[in-house]
């Protein structure tokens, strides 16, 4: 993760994380224990990355992207949809025929997302703001990925201001809950 720079940059870093936990899912065969613990990686990166977005980018897409609203809208459906599959993967075991089926559905809905995202969402944005507002979205979204949630909460507000006063508590909890528990340590 940068130390600064863009909100575009940031989240773009942030995909890419992703997409390389979604390769080590995939360098192991099925019913590998190592796809739970990549599975649950990725969802700690996922949550935190979806609720920074909520927080920060959807609203400057609302308030500065012509057609802004619509947009913010579809983005955050998608993020609903994955955090229903993000919820129904951690009651799973790898070895259960259930658990790649889930999975491979959030894959294909998060590289869908991003492939929107990256072509039409940030090009809008970076033509309607200047880049000191970019890079000051940066700084939010990277303050706001360490205190939010790491697991999956669908029924969350997923709006300003409610998201806000929420996630810092729910991320709290959720920290405690992987300390605890060894969830998402890495190998």
């Amino acid at each position: 993760m940068a130390d600064n720079g863009s909100v575009i940059d940031e989240l773009t870093n942030d995909h890419r994380e992703v997409e390389e936990i979604f390769g080590r899912i995939n360098a192991c065969g099925p019913g590998d224990p190592m796809r739970k613990t990549y599975s649950e990686q990725a969802t700690i990166e996922l949550v935190r990355h979806s609720v920074a977005e909520e927080e920060y980018l959807y609203p400057a897409v609302r308030e500065h992207v012509p057609q802004g609203d619509s947009l913010a809208d579809k983005e955050i459906k998608d993020h609903a949809e994955a955090e229903k599959l993000m919820k129904k993967l951690e009651g799973l075991e790898a070895d259960n025929p259930e658990f790649d089926q889930t999975l491979g559905k959030l894959m294909q809905e998060i590289r869908s997302h991003v492939e929107d995202e990256e072509n039409n969402l940030f090009p809008k944005l970076r033509d309607a703001v200047t880049p000191q507002m970019l890079n000051e979205l940066g700084a939010k979204v990277r303050q706001a990925k360490k205190m939010a949630p790491t697991r999956p909460h669908p029924s969350a507000p997923d709006q300003p201001p409610a998201n806000k006063l929420l996630a810092p508590g729910a991320g709290l909890v959720d920290r405690a809950r992987d300390m605890v528990s060894g969830r998402g340590r890495k190998d």
